[in-house]
């Protein structure tokens, strides 16, 4: 394991300070953890050091600081690993000496403890033991013998956890996502953590906890999880993540396979022109034609639609928290990412409520994405799935107007206001309605028209009262009539009548 293999665990969420491409491809021999001023004599040739920096004070000897990074080159450290839960980063005068002693330093977040790290490295070391040609394997033969047949005849998930774990005294263990959601659990695990306190097992330092190495997403990524640590032998635990990888792989290369279908029925079900026999035939390549009613789930990411491996596997996630529904996801237009789900009629009302709730556990496996989510009614057949998937849009984009930044799911509920019904209209028909009603306006000069929009916003939001605009705008009564007689002489609308206000105001959540 290299240097720059750490970087790259994105669970560890460790961000490099300085290093150069020939240091960080460095071999890591081993791991030391010290908060010594000269740590040399406890150092060995090859190993990170893992420091909190306790030795460090702002206003201390500076020499302090180039005594220990010294002993760090001296002892032949790979890097240094810095926490910033001390002081709240890594201090600046530490990264010059690391630069002038030629030593990479990398900063370790509050959140991240040294030992998940710690047991990262030697986790990957064992790995890579384990793939070299050898006739020694932690597993005794007969157990590896019966799990790779078990593989082999398609056992489950859980089936494949139970056994691997059956000669060890059939401890309490838990196959857990990013998101809380339990894959699987062996028997003396006789209860399911809830999908909160399993996320933030995951993301903690609680018990052992090792990651099923596949090509899985942050959002769906496995991880074993024993309660108790020192349980099981740690190469015996990498050889049993290492199985339920290759049992992963094969469970994804066979979605794949749906993947076609998939991506079939989201395309017809947004079709122009609207064919039921197609959407019934799409429905039943996805093994969906028995459902007694549908939802349309549309998902998009801020700032910009992000589609793609990533939209999919969120939205997959959070739809597999979902008891007793089937479904299937694929990529749509303009980076959206819509699921069509089928269920039974009396769970219909709760597919809204229940990805609400998990919405948030999904949003913090890519804390960088944020991701929303519209929810259509439920749909009593399939030739009511184009509607549904228009009523989606319409509750994804109030979600998107309501909440930029921060994660939300919304359903038809709420649109329970003019500017979120507004967001739903498409851009080129809300410019349409924008130059229609307010074209005259828009162009009665830069500066004159800058002074009639905000006279009009500003109006319409104190309810047409003359004494509160003109206290708003700190201008005289007069002067507001004066500019409301010009903003209705230019647009052909008269502000004491209802309905042209309801048509300004709209118009003005068009800019």
């Amino acid at each position: 394991m290299h240097v720059d293999h750490l970087l790259r665990l994105d669970r560890l969420d460790l961000s490099l300070v300085w290093g150069d491409e020939a240091l960080l491809g460095q071999e890591i021999g081993g791991v030391t953890a010290t908060d010594l001023e000269d740590p040399a004599r406890f150092l060995q040739p090859g190993e990170i050091v893992l420091s909190g920096l306790v030795w460090w004070s702002r206003d201390g000897d500076p020499d302090k600081t180039e005594r220990f990074v010294s002993a760090l080159r001296e002892a032949g450290a790979v890097a240094l690993l810095a926490g910033e839960e001390t002081h709240g980063e890594v201090p600046r005068e530490l990264a010059e000496a690391c630069r002038a002693h030629r030593v990479p330093l990398i900063a370790v977040p509050a959140h991240t403890t040294f030992r998940t790290i710690t047991e990262a490295v030697y986790l990957r070391q064992w790995s890579e033991l384990s793939r070299r040609p050898t006739d020694h394997f932690a597993l005794p033969e007969n157990v590896r013998l019966d799990l790779d047949r078990a593989l082999e005849n398609g056992a489950t998930t859980g089936e494949l956890l139970g056994r691997a774990f059956a000669h060890l005294g059939a401890p309490a263990c838990h196959l857990l996502t990013g998101s809380g959601r339990t894959v699987a659990r062996t028997g003396a695990a006789r209860t399911e953590l809830p999908a909160r306190r399993a996320a933030e097992i995951v993301r903690g330092d609680h018990g052992t906890t090792v990651r099923v190495e596949t090509d899985g997403t942050v959002y769906d990524t496995w991880h074993l999880h024993l309660p108790e640590a020192g349980q099981v032998p740690p190469r015996v635990l990498q050889e049993i993540a290492e199985l339920l990888g290759r049992h992963r792989r094969r469970q994804d290369r066979n979605r794949a396979a749906s993947g076609a279908a998939f991506t079939e029925l989201v395309d017809a079900v947004g079709a122009p022109r609207f064919d039921a026999h197609r959407v019934r035939g799409a429905l039943a390549s996805c093994g969906l034609a028995d459902g007694d009613a549908y939802t349309v789930v549309v998902t998009a990411a801020e700032p910009h639609g992000e589609g793609g491996a990533a939209g999919v596997a969120a939205l997959t996630e959070a739809l597999r928290h979902l008891p007793s529904v089937a479904f299937a996801v694929a990529d749509g237009p303009g980076g959206e990412t819509v699921a069509v789900v089928a269920h039974g009629r009396e769970t219909a009302p709760g597919v809204r409520e229940r990805l609400g709730d998990v919405w948030p556990l999904i949003h913090a496996c890519g804390p960088d994405t944020t991701l929303h989510a519209g929810v259509s009614e439920p749909a009593a057949a399939p030739e009511g799935l184009n509607t549904a998937l228009t009523q989606a849009r319409y509750a994804l984009a109030a979600a998107r107007t309501a909440a930029p930044s921060a994660p939300r799911v919304a359903g038809l509920g709420d649109l329970d206001g003019l500017g979120r019904l507004m967001a739903g209209i498409p851009v080129d028909v809300r410019n349409v309605y924008r130059e229609t009603v307010l074209g005259p306006l828009l162009g009665a000069g830069r500066g004159s028209s800058t002074m009639l929009l905000e006279t009009l916003e500003v109006f319409l939001a104190h309810d047409c009262s003359w004494a509160r605009t003109a206290e708003a705008l700190h201008v005289h009564v007069n002067t507001v009539h004066y500019r409301v007689e010009r903003i209705e002489a230019l647009t052909g609308r008269d502000l004491s009548r209802l309905e042209h206000k309801v048509d300004m105001r709209a118009a003005l959540l068009c800019l």
